[in-house]
């Protein structure tokens, strides 16, 4: 499931004047987002992956599932999920935003495009002390 989230990420975070959730150690953030949010977080964040796959025949009335768009259409798609009038499509889509949005502001090389300084090192204790 991965794999779903990742192509799901991407598609909603491109490169553009910014670097893209592709940019910014993706897969390391996913397997530590997994690891470390609660069982119901993450299956929500993965179903709100499937969601996204599996609309484009409503949002840009093609019968494809998203990781199989042309690019065009794929931010189209984005678009047009994203503030879907059913609430339940966009909370889902919401939560896999969330999830990317974490990673992308994160990362020192989007941080230094937006003049903020770099985050202090985690100390992974949290869950520990």
């Amino acid at each position: 499931m991965l794999w779903l989230l990742r192509r799901a990420i991407v598609i909603l975070y491109p490169r553009a004047s910014l670097p893209g959730a592709a940019d910014c150690a993706l897969d390391d953030f996913l397997r530590t987002f997994k690891r470390e949010t609660p069982l119901s977080v993450w299956a929500g964040t993965v179903a709100g992956a499937v969601v996204f796959h599996l609309f484009p025949l409503f949002t840009v009335f093609v019968p494809l599932p998203a990781f199989l768009l042309p690019r065009r259409l794929a931010d189209l798609h984005a678009a047009r999920i994203s503030v879907s009038s059913l609430y339940l499509v966009r909370q889902s889509i919401f939560l896999v935003k969330m999830c990317a949005g974490l990673c992308w502001a994160a990362d020192p090389q989007v941080r230094a495009r937006l003049a903020l300084p770099p985050l202090i090192e985690d100390p992974r204790t949290w869950r520990t002390s």
